[in-house]
């Protein structure tokens, strides 16, 4: 389906932006999560009950790192302000954040992406745009490391030294490694890709 221009009638109206529109899907459809990348719209629709605890499961490693104490927090679901255009920003599953993120509030409920250390996606139907459109914009952003757990392939991502919309290190991690996080992130975190992997996925009752 091809996008068609929309021609304002009224001279004095206010030209409708993709913020708007981006707000008006949220309040149509709770549960939604509706970005703007690039100068597009991303919507994906209310998270499964595998992907919430795969974010649960992973919280707890950085959590038991002391990150969410002192000079670091970890969040989920913050918006994190893009580069990539006037209005873009991400809403990451899982953040580790300066402590002072709330002074650096740009717009939107979004924040200057110089407060973010790490951003994590867990992967749903959308998996393209975790390991593609966002792997570009939150290099652009020049978050230091982005994770993903990619769902769909059973593989954990690891991207880092962001340079210009890529990272110069992207490794993918099967089940069965361990993989350990850079010390760029606050301290040190160590992941079992096989726990992660498992955790995001349906289980089934015998």
């Amino acid at each position: 389906m091809s996008a068609a221009s929309v021609e304002q009638p009224f001279h004095d109206e206010e030209p409708v932006t993709l913020t708007t529109i981006a707000d008006e899907i949220m309040e149509r459809h709770p549960g939604y999560r509706v970005e703007i990348i690039g100068g597009h719209l991303l919507v994906s629709p209310c998270r499964d009950a595998p992907h919430a605890r795969a974010l649960t499961g992973l919280m707890r490693p950085f959590i038991a790192a002391g990150l969410d104490d002192g000079e670091t927090e970890v969040l989920q679901n913050v918006g994190l302000w893009l580069p990539t255009g006037a209005e873009d920003y991400a809403i990451p599953d899982l953040v580790v954040v300066d402590a002072d993120i709330d002074d650096h509030l740009v717009e939107n409920n979004a924040y200057d992406p110089a407060c973010f250390r790490l951003v994590l996606e867990v992967t749903s139907g959308n998996w393209k745009d975790d390991l593609r459109t966002k792997a570009a914009a939150y290099a652009e952003a020049k978050v230091p490391v982005y994770v993903v757990v990619d769902r769909r392939h059973q593989r954990l991502h690891v991207l880092t030294d962001p340079a210009g919309s890529g990272y110069e290190n992207h490794r993918p991690h099967a089940p069965g490694e361990l993989v350990t996080l850079p010390d760029s992130i606050g301290a040190k975190v160590t992941l079992d890709v096989g726990e992660i992997l498992k955790a995001g996925q349906a289980r089934t009752s015998d």
